[in-house]
């Protein structure tokens, strides 16, 4: 059983220490273009949404349900995305955290590349916050890291933003431990958002590091369980225990992962967004992560 393992779960997580959230956040990057061009791999992430009504009741419904942390980029819809959550969430102004990412160009619609110069950096966070009408970004995130550049120089970037009163709150996606060491020694750090997942758990040190750190782990595309979830699978049985969904018990099995987790699930359908949010308070006994987490757990990933 991991180290960080608890047999039951705080509900909530204060970001930096001042930003209280659920430990349930909504990812909005799908919500672009056509309905059916938001599923799997091959979505692009490129126009705004077709159905923009539709989507900004959407995320308003997920501020009724109880979600307060919605995760977003300049690089989903060039910008467009941003535009959006910020019309749908600002009749909540002062009880939401939109968090954003800078530092990746998108030069067609099937081309994401990192760009660290640091002068890029700073441009696309004042257009955030342009675009999502706010004089302070509370939680800025570097997409990727662009090797072409220093990660002092990216990392200074944003802490020029955050002595200058324009961010909050930093934070790195889709990184190691070692470039969480490096940018900690530059600006303190505290969100980390990698990929993971049931079927995905190559960041199992990352989340251990962060755990020991008090930093929060915002993981995407948390709920791709592949094989992991079949019919026959310990998540499966677990759920028909609980009387939930696979899931919902993934999402359980993340919250009880670390006590600085904090999911970020994205949809467009409100049926999936009430459910995803149920499992915020799904209980799952010591035995019950251990099936589930022995059964997941990738043998070839080193031990923290």
């Amino acid at each position: 059983m991991n180290k960080n393992t608890a047999a039951t779960t705080d509900p909530t997580y204060s970001i930096g220490g001042d930003i209280l959230v659920p430990r349930l956040g909504y990812g909005a990057m799908r919500l672009t273009g056509r309905p059916d061009e938001r599923r799997g791999l091959t979505a692009t992430i490129w126009t705004a949404p077709t159905d923009r009504e539709d989507m900004i009741a959407l995320l308003r419904r997920a501020v009724e349900l109880g979600f307060r942390l919605f995760d977003t980029a300049d690089a989903y819809a060039l910008g467009a995305n941003e535009e959006l959550v910020a019309e749908a969430l600002r009749p909540f102004a002062g009880e939401v955290t939109i968090a954003t990412k800078v530092g990746v160009i998108r030069p067609s619609a099937t081309e994401w590349a990192p760009l660290g110069h640091p002068g890029y950096l700073r441009q696309q966070a004042e257009l955030g916050l342009r675009r999502l009408g706010t004089e302070r970004i509370d939680l800025l995130q570097l997409h990727r890291i662009d090797p072409a550049y220093p990660l002092a120089d990216q990392i200074g970037a944003l802490k020029q933003l955050q002595e200058e009163g324009k961010v909050r709150h930093i934070g790195l996606s889709e990184v190691t431990v070692e470039q969480i060491r490096e940018a900690s020694a530059i600006a303190e750090i505290r969100t980390v958002q990698n990929l993971y997942n049931l079927g995905d758990r190559s960041h199992d040190p990352v989340i251990d590091f962060a755990a020991e750190q008090d930093i929060a782990f915002l993981p995407y595309w948390p709920i791709a369980m592949g094989e992991h979830a079949g019919p026959d699978s310990p998540v499966a049985a677990v759920a028909k225990e609980l009387g939930a969904t696979p899931a919902q018990t993934a999402l359980a099995w993340l919250l009880h992962r670390s006590p600085t987790m904090i999911p970020i699930p994205g949809t467009s359908s409100p049926a999936h967004l009430a459910e995803n949010w149920e499992a915020l308070g799904l209980p799952l006994s010591p035995e019950q992560f251990a099936r589930i987490d022995g059964a997941t757990a990738d043998p070839g990933t080193p031990a923290s």
